[in-house]
């Protein structure tokens, strides 16, 4: 059973609630393949080898709105592990999905402080890597200029944003994900310091 077909079965066999009731019926719309849908520039099979391809416009644009195919693309962070972790031959290497997550509870449990919107930090914990599930868990030793991963991971983004298709759904993930990268306020550069912390306390070495 594919993802979408797995998160289909699930919401007809809730008790509570449907798809439909769950996500506007606009943009549950097809249950096409995800994969099929990111642009050729940024597809991980291509983020290691050129990355001279110019980026297109218009891809992520032109796709079909769709929530099941938004989070059946989510679904690759639980799978595409820590490339850090991988590559120092870590066992049971940590998935993207597994980073994020610890995060977020980290923003849940944190003491308060002043002047912090907690909830803010919950959710830009969560989706802080979530262009990764397109572009990879991109290191530096990777060998790719910083700039260019920025631009990757932004079109990756973008294409996601608009493959999920509910207007202010998208935007909201779209500016905490802006807002980590650019570490444009207190929130961000609280996140970025949970980031270290969760890595420093998870991956003794790496």
């Amino acid at each position: 059973m594919s993802g979408s077909q797995a998160l289909t079965s699930l919401c007809s066999k809730s008790h509570r609630y449907s798809c439909s009731s769950l996500f506007p019926p606009s943009i549950l719309s097809s249950s096409s393949n995800p994969r099929r849908r990111i642009p050729r520039q940024i597809r991980p099979s291509t983020v290691r080898m050129s990355s001279s391809h110019p980026a297109s416009s218009s891809a992520a644009s032109s796709t079909t709105s769709s929530a099941i195919d938004f989070l059946t693309l989510c679904h690759r962070l639980k799978t595409t592990k820590r490339a850090g972790w991988i590559r120092r031959g870590v066992k049971g290497p940590e998935s993207i999905a597994d980073h994020m997550y610890r995060m977020g509870i980290m923003a849940l449990v944190a003491s308060d402080i002043p002047g912090i919107d907690r909830d803010r930090c919950i959710k830009m914990a969560l989706v802080h890597d979530i262009a990764e599930a397109i572009v990879g868990d991109i290191t530096p030793s990777d060998g790719v200029p910083k700039s260019e991963k920025s631009r990757m991971e932004r079109e990756a983004l973008d294409h996601m944003c608009a493959l999920l298709g509910e207007p202010s759904r998208a935007k909201e993930i779209h500016e905490l994900w802006m807002e980590y990268e650019e570490n444009s306020s207190p929130e961000a550069n609280i996140v970025k310091d949970f980031d270290k912390v969760e890595i420093d306390s998870s991956s003794p070495g790496i």
